[in-house]
């Protein structure tokens, strides 16, 4: 499944990301991953989660080359339950106009590998043109 927290810059959604995957953590039986842009969130989660910066990974630059890191993060560890995303539009040189096709390959994915994404999006639902909200959940 792919859960999104949407909603525009200082709408309390990295707070609510860090709560979701602190609380994944305490009932998980595989791994949770934590993916942000820096290492600044890395204090605020329990120190079970793996958390990936991707400052260490600056040539990860277009929603491609992004669905290559996590099928290699995928190959790594085949117990993921959860991925987080937090704030996918300063990964990558992400736009809006990716973010149909990045989640349809994440429900994919999902579907695929049987894990679960939370990514969050700066943007409100209308500005989503073109995503496909079936089979995902809006969790804010």
């Amino acid at each position: 499944m792919v859960r999104l927290l949407i909603g525009h810059k200082g709408s309390g959604k990295t707070k609510q990301m860090i709560d979701l995957a602190n609380e994944a953590v305490e009932q998980a039986n595989g791994s949770i991953i934590f993916i942000n842009k820096n290492q600044r969130l890395m204090f605020d989660l329990k120190y079970a989660i793996r958390v990936i910066c991707m400052e260490d990974f600056e040539h990860v630059t277009n929603s491609d080359e992004y669905i290559g890191f996590l099928y290699g993060i995928i190959s790594l560890d085949h117990d993921i339950e959860t991925i987080f995303i937090d704030s996918i539009l300063k990964h990558a040189d992400f736009k809006l106009t990716d973010l149909p096709e990045f989640i349809d390959r994440l429900k994919d994915i999902s579907k695929n590998y049987g894990m679960d994404f939370v990514v969050s999006v700066s943007a409100d639902k209308e500005e989503m043109i073109g995503v496909d909200f079936e089979g995902v959940d809006i969790i804010n």
